[in-house]
């Protein structure tokens, strides 16, 4: 098992260095590439801590379904951006890029290297590229999910098409507060939409690797990883979850593995087909990863095929060295 040999970090800890961002879809050794590269820097005498990009992650007692590491799992490293969100909280790119970004001033101000390690697109993108995001409209927000809920997804997605054709593009309509948070910026008349320009300009200097795992293997463990989740507990999880008020949540609930839990907590659904369901649409999601970090220009494509957490240990060596 091996890892393509990316390029060295030269001089690490210098201007050029102080941020590594390590990004790719779903299922490619993200965290364990994360952890080892901070754990280099530390023993080459630079302090590391990582910055959590992973949407998911952001919520308290979302553990197992978000493949979140456990406190012994980080080895030391402090993390950030880890249970900063109650699951009833929606969360908010606009304030997970101002809290992220102030996390990473802060780690340089210490004198230390920020690794941002995750997989949500557009969070990611919030934190390493000059993107701004309007601010919300309660009024018209409420108007939007009361029309959702009486007309379905169809006419808003319409309407979406005939006020801004690129974002109804880039939409999964199926996810209905993303839908809804498209519309409202729409309808606003707003022309700043959270997606990536084809241009995109860095907030700072930063390096960026991104993971690439050939798409067969990467099926493959996609539907062994949703079965270990379920295996591990992830119905438990979300019971727990539920009564801590997690199908209020409008960001929490919809989460891949939560939804499917919750349907065969309310008897909708068997394991087997929650498992198969989730399995399906995390490949969905891992495709739409996929295409997102295509878009970065000037990242690093580290193919981590076939590698386990051993041979992405050894990677760390070559990037850090």
């Amino acid at each position: 098992m091996s890892v393509a040999d990316p390029a060295g970090v030269p001089s690490a800890g210098n201007a050029d260095t102080d941020l590594i961002a390590v990004v790719g879809a779903t299922g490619t050794g993200k965290s364990d590439l994360g952890i080892a590269i901070a754990e280099r820097l530390r023993r080459s005498g630079h302090d590391a801590e990582i910055v959590n990009s992973d949407a998911m992650q952001l919520y308290r007692g979302m553990d197992i379904g978000t493949a979140k590491l456990s406190v012994d799992e980080r080895r030391g490293v402090p993390h950030h951006q880890l249970d900063v969100l109650d699951v009833t909280d929606e969360a908010s790119v606009a304030a997970y890029q101002r809290d992220a970004r102030a996390d990473i001033e802060a780690i340089h101000d210490r004198g230390g290297v920020a690794v941002l390690v995750g997989g949500s697109g557009l969070y990611v993108s919030a934190v390493l590229f000059d993107l701004a995001f309007p601010g919300t409209d309660p009024e018209l927000r409420a108007r939007l999910e009361r029309e959702h809920e009486e007309l379905g997804p169809g006419i808003l997605l319409e309407r979406l098409r005939s006020l801004d054709p690129a974002a109804a593009v880039t939409i999964d309509a199926r996810n209905p507060r993303r839908l809804i948070r498209a519309l409202e910026i729409a309808s606003r008349s707003e022309v700043v939409t959270p997606s990536l320009p084809s241009a995109p300009r860095a907030w700072r200097p930063a390096r960026i690797l991104h993971l690439h795992r050939e798409r067969a293997a990467l099926v493959a463990g996609l539907h062994e990883r949703a079965a270990r989740m379920f295996d591990a507990g992830l119905v438990d999880e979300v019971r727990a979850l539920r009564e801590q008020g997690l199908e209020q949540g409008k960001t929490a609930r919809a989460a891949i593995g939560y939804s499917q839990a919750l349907e065969v907590l309310r008897g909708e659904a068997t394991v087997e087909q929650a498992v198969e369901a989730t399995a399906i649409a995390t490949r969905k999601y891992a495709r739409r990863q996929v295409s997102w970090f295509r878009r970065y220009g000037d990242a690093e494509l580290v193919d981590v095929t076939g590698a386990d957490r051993e041979a992405l240990t050894e990677a760390a060596r070559r990037i850090v060295p």
